[in-house]
C-alpha cells in the first residue's frame, strides 16, 4: 500500500484535497470515484522532514520508551473499545508518532494485519518493542475478545511499574551527585592541591607526620600513574559490563544487588511487586498458570530471581500447590505467605497476587520516601572521612612548623 495525494472535484464542482491510501494510481483513482470525486491530479506522496525531524531520526537507536507504549495502549483501548477497525485505528496511531522506529513497527503490523496475520502474531516480529508478556496478553485478549480490557491492564501495569522505578531513580540521584562530586574533588585534590603543598613542606625538610607522608605518597601515585589507572579503570568498566551481560554474570549481580546497602530491599521489594503483579495479571487474563510464571520469571527483570520464579513453574508442572512452591522459594515474608494460601483456598489467586503487589509497592513508595534520611548520614559520614583525612595530612605539617619558627 501506498499513500496519494489527490486534488479532485466533488458532484457540486467544488475543490478537494487530500490523501489516500492505495495499491496503485488506478486504484486510487477508482477509489476517488467511488466517492463522487472527479480526480485532477493525482502524484505519490513524497513525506518532507524538517532538520530536526532528520537529526531525530539519525539518532534513534530503535528503542521504544515506556511512556510511549504506556500511550499506545491507551489508545488501543479506546479504539478497541469504540468498535474502530484495527488496521484503520493502527494507522492513524502511525501516523502521528513522533518515534520513527515505532512508526515502522506499526506500519509493518498494519501490513501484516492486511495479509490476514493475527496482531498478537504480528506484535511478536518486533520483541524489542513488544515483549513475551505483552504479545501473550494481546493473545488472550483476540481469543477471548476483550482486547480493550487487555489494553487497559497492561498500561496499568506498565504505569505502576514505571511510577516505582523513577521514584528508586529520583531517590538515588542526590546521592549519586554526592559521590561523583567528592571523586571529582579527591581527583583534584591529589593532582593539584598535594603537590603544591609537598613542595612547600620539602624547602623545610621537616620530618612530615605519618597522615602527610601517606597524602604525599598517594598524590605522587596519581600524578606518575594517572594513565595507567585510568586505561586500567576503563578496562575493568568495560569487563564488568560484559560480564554483567553474560548470563553467569547477570545472575550474579543479580543476586549481589538485592544485598546492596540501604537500597537492596528497595530492588528486591520492587521485583516481587512486579512479579505479583504480572502473574496475578496473566492469571486473570487466562493463561495457563505455567506459562504465566514463565513469563513472570522474565518480565521480573532479574535472572536471580526468574530462576526461583521458574523453580515455582517446576514444583506446579509436579503437582504441587502455590503456596507450597512459594514457600520453598524463600522469596515471600509470612504475610504474603498466607495471603497467596488464602487465594489459593478461595480460588481468587489473581485477586490475592494483586493485593500482594500493591502491599510490596507501598512498602517500596515508603522506603523510597525514607531513603534519603537513611542515605544522608552515610553521606555526612563519607565526607566528614574525607574532610578529617585531609586536613590532619595537612594542617598537621602546618602547626608543627609554625611551632618550629616559635
Amino acid at each position: 500500500m501506498a499513500i496519494f495525494e489527490f486534488k479532485g472535484r466533488n458532484t457540486e464542482g467544488r475543490l478537494i484535497t487530500g490523501q489516500l491510501d492505495a495499491s496503485s494510481p488506478d486504484a486510487a483513482a477508482s477509489q476517488l470515484l467511488g466517492r463522487g470525486i472527479t480526480p485532477i491530479e493525482l502524484k505519490a506522496f513524497v513525506e518532507t522532514l524538517s532538520l530536526s525531524e532528520r537529526f531525530a531520526r539519525a539518532t534513534n537507536s530503535g528503542k521504544v520508551e515506556t511512556v510511549e507504549l504506556i500511550m499506545f495502549c491507551r489508545q488501543m483501548h479506546t479504539i478497541s473499545r469504540a468498535g474502530i477497525p484495527l488496521v484503520k485505528g493502527l494507522r492513524g496511531l502511525s501516523a502521528s508518532l513522533r518515534n520513527y522506529t515505532f512508526q515502522q513497527a506499526l506500519i509493518d503490523i498494519v501490513e501484516r494485519l492486511e495479509a490476514g496475520v493475527e496482531l498478537s502474531v504480528a506484535m511478536r516480529a518486533h520483541p524489542k518493542i513488544f515483549n513475551n508478556l505483552f504479545v501473550s496478553l494481546v493473545n488472550v485478549g483476540e481469543n477471548s475478545g476483550r482486547l480493550d480490557l487487555v489494553f487497559k491492564q497492561l498500561s496499568d501495569y506498565m504505569e505502576r511499574d514505571l511510577n516505582t522505578i523513577k521514584s528508586i531513580k529520583t531517590a538515588l540521584r542526590y546521592p549519586m551527585f554526592v559521590l561523583i562530586a567528592i571523586s571529582i574533588a579527591i581527583t583534584i585534590i591529589n593532582i593539584k592541591v598535594i603537590p603544591a603543598f609537598a613542595g612547600m613542606f620539602e624547602k623545610f625538610g621537616a620530618q612530615l607526620p605519618m597522615p602527610t607522608r601517606i597524602l604525599i605518597g598517594i598524590s605522587d601515585f596519581f600524578v606518575d600513574y594517572w594513565m595507567y589507572l585510568l586505561v586500567i579503570i576503563v578496562a575493568l568498566v568495560t569487563w564488568t559490563i560484559h560480564y554483567v551481560n553474560t548470563p553467569e554474570g547477570s545472575r550474579v549481580w543479580g543476586r549481589k544487588k538485592l544485598r546492596l546497602i540501604i537500597i537492596g530491599d528497595i530492588i528486591e521489594r520492587a521485583s516481587l511487586a512486579r512479579y505479583a503483579r504480572s502473574f496475578g495479571l496473566m492469571l486473570n487474563s487466562g493463561l495457563p498458570i505455567t506459562t504465566a510464571l514463565e513469563l513472570s520469571a522474565r518480565a521480573i527483570d532479574n535472572p536471580y530471581l526468574g530462576d526461583k520464579v521458574r523453580a515455582i513453574r517446576s514444583g506446579i508442572e509436579r503437582g504441587e500447590g502455590l503456596y507450597q512452591t512459594h514457600l520453598v522459594s524463600e522469596m515471600f515474608t509470612p504475610l504474603v505467605l498466607q495471603m497467596i494460601s488464602v487465594g489459593e483456598e478461595s480460588g481468587q489467586v489473581d485477586a490475592l497476587l494483586a493485593e500482594v503487589a500493591m502491599f510490596y509497592e507501598s512498602e517500596v513508595e515508603y522506603d523510597v520516601k525514607q531513603l534519603s534520611d537513611r542515605i544522608e548520614p552515610l553521606m555526612i559520614v563519607i565526607m566528614a572521612g574525607f574532610v578529617t583525612v585531609l586536613a590532619l595530612g595537612i594542617f598537621l605539617p602546618m602547626w608543627d612548623m609554625y611551632n618550629i619558627q616559635k
